[in-house]
């Protein structure tokens, strides 16, 4: 799969009053490596919206873990680690003297405008050109991904009287 690495420049205004980045630039970092990522790829944003006719990439979930602060100089390893039929992942890794700082998924959908609907826009299938070029696909989807994710979700989860129940974690 596709990997970019970048190094981050932090800024005074990235950060609160200790010299510690204010975890919503995190975010604005991570949509930034996301474009590079494109970029390295020979797809910027604009080019892809114009070649393949899509309306844009929004992002519809992100995850992060935050296991240490973070300073000037600080590098993102970022990756598509999965591809679904409409939507794909980056996972980013922010790392701070070589040591694991913040981890980030991005989840985004491959969108164009619709013209009968009450929304401005739904997903569409990926080309499959795309997929081998994001995920290294061959004609089947990522499942490494997805797997781990549903696991985690069915252990979040109790049977009562076969009706499914969400469990309080502490």
């Amino acid at each position: 799969m596709l990997n970019n690495q970048r190094t981050v420049r932090i800024r005074f205004g990235d950060c609160d009053p200790h010299g510690i980045v204010f975890y919503p630039r995190y975010f604005e970092f991570f949509d930034a490596c996301t474009d590079a990522l494109l970029g390295r790829e020979g797809l910027p944003r604009e080019k892809m919206l114009r070649t393949y006719q899509i309306d844009g990439i929004p992002l519809v979930d992100i995850r992060s873990r935050f296991l240490r602060p973070s300073r000037f100089g600080d590098t993102v390893e970022s990756r598509f680690f999965e591809c679904g039929r409409s939507n794909f992942s980056v996972r980013h890794k922010l790392y701070n003297e070589k040591v694991l700082a913040v981890e980030g998924v991005e989840k985004r959908v491959w969108v164009v405008p619709t013209k009968h609907t009450s929304s401005r826009f739904k997903g569409q299938a990926i080309p499959q050109e795309i997929k081998e070029r994001f995920c290294g696909l061959r004609g089947r989807q990522q499942a490494s991904g997805r797997s781990h994710e549903a696991r985690l979700r069915k252990s979040g989860r109790q049977h009562d009287h076969g009706k499914a129940t969400e469990q309080a974690h502490a």
